[in-house]
Order: C-alpha cells, then structure tokens, then sequence
C-alpha cells in the first residue's frame, strides 16, 4: 500500500496539467517537466487549471499509484513560482 511517511518526498508540478493524462503521461511530465525519476519512492503531486483536483502519483515496489482529489466547493492554496524558492 502506498504510504504517506513522514520522510516521503513531496513533488508539486506548479503549472496546471491537462487531467485527460494518466499514468504515463503524468510520469513522462516528471521525467521532462520535473527533471526527477518516477520510479523514486516520492510523491508528485498535480492539480488542474481551476484547481479544484488533483492528482498524485507515485512508485511503490512492482506498480504506480495513482490518486484523485475534486473539492466540490472549494479549491486548492497552490504555490506561484515567486512563493517557492
């Protein structure tokens, strides 16, 4: 089961993504977008335009994990460029 440990690393992809994208595209997006390995034991996160979902995927052992969040009411606090350093 994958698991949100506290020594997890926690990717966030700032730009908003197409949500049509699945596993592979999302992973292709860390490898080109990220510069890092979908296959580490981390947690990248992705959120769409309006940013009321997202999309977090991650590696565990033989498979990835692929989870989905929609607020029906509120949305997302996501970081700008200027705000992480």
């Amino acid at each position: 089961m994958f698991r949100f440990d506290e020594g997890l690393k926690v990717y966030l992809h700032r730009e908003p993504v197409d949500f049509r994208l699945n596993i592979n595209g999302l992973a292709v997006l860390v490898e080109q977008a990220l510069g890092l390995d979908p296959f580490a034991s981390c947690a990248y996160v992705f959120s769409n335009r309006r940013r009321d979902r997202v999309k977090i995927l991650g590696w565990e052992r033989n498979g990835f994990w692929l989870l989905l969040k929609r607020l029906e009411k509120d949305r997302f606090v996501w970081p700008s460029a200027e705000a992480v350093s």
